[in-house]
């Protein structure tokens, strides 16, 4: 009978056997008769989450597909459209007040300012009844030679130019500039190199130019004269300011220095009629 018991216990446990394991089970997940909490799968409740998350965007989706597609189609407008009347004649030009290209394409000698009563020619003034051409105008320059290369890559269009003298104490000397702008901002970029290297003399005084845009104008006084043995101190003022497609550039030269409101007069009279 033992033999058989013994064989019995091996295949199956039986109720006593089963009941024992619970107690033991019970008896592990106490501690001084208060149960432990059992630790809890991590994950399980965030995967629930994101399933359902998903099926509720999945739900909406085909419950709005389902709504659009019960409704009647909506009509597109009439590709014909009300034809407008077209004008009759011709539009009239804008005039020069609402139109500036009227007055800088026309004839850009009469931008320069007049010449005063009672003054000179200046001898020495590149002049072809009012106009310089590409050549004329580099050999104002030191550097005739690089100015006239720089004249072509900045597409230099024309150049009026007006001077006189006031008996022996100073010469004007007046030029527009006017360059085509089809590849480059020119007419700025010269107004800007006249800035600089007026601006790098010794002994001068600067200004900005009313009625230009911030720094679009500036006005300028040397007041150290250039000397040359046999020749009096030559004292000089400088203006250099720019307006769409034109450069303005006005150089003031005398044996006496020149004072601010010579200059400054000159470049306002000039610029107001750009």
């Amino acid at each position: 009978m033992g033999a058989t018991g013994s064989a019995e216990s091996g295949e199956s446990g039986g109720p006593a056997e089963e009941e024992a394991v619970v107690r033991a089970a019970v008896a592990v997940d106490t501690v001084g008769d208060v149960p432990r909490a059992r630790p809890r799968r991590r994950g399980r409740t965030a995967a629930m989450l994101a399933a359902a998350a998903v099926l509720g965007v999945v739900a909406g989706a085909c419950t709005g597909y389902l709504v659009q597609a019960g409704r009647a189609p909506t009509a597109l407008p009439p590709l014909s459209q009300p034809v407008v009347a077209q004008a009759r004649g011709e539009a009239e030009p804008l005039s020069a007040v609402q139109d500036r290209r009227v007055r800088t394409d026309g004839d850009l000698r009469k931008l320069l300012i007049p010449r005063p009563k009672g003054t000179e020619d200046n001898p020495l003034a590149v002049d072809d009844e009012g106009w310089a051409d590409l050549a004329a105008y580099a050999e104002r320059y030191k550097g005739p030679a690089s100015t006239f290369d720089s004249l072509i890559d900045d597409e230099f269009r024309r150049a009026a130019v007006t001077s006189w003298r006031v008996g022996d104490a100073y010469t004007v000397d007046i030029a527009l500039v006017q360059f085509r702008q089809e590849s480059k901002p020119a007419a700025s970029e010269w107004a800007e190199n006249g800035d600089y290297w007026a601006d790098k003399e010794g002994d001068t005084r600067r200004w900005p130019l009313p009625g230009t845009g911030e720094g679009t104008g500036a006005v300028y006084v040397h007041d150290a004269p250039e000397r040359k043995a046999g020749y009096l101190p030559l004292y000089s003022a400088e203006a250099h300011a720019w307006r769409g497609d034109i450069y303005m550039e006005i150089h003031v030269y005398g044996s006496e220095p020149i004072a601010k409101a010579k200059i400054m007069d000159l470049a306002e009279r000039q610029v107001g009629k750009l």
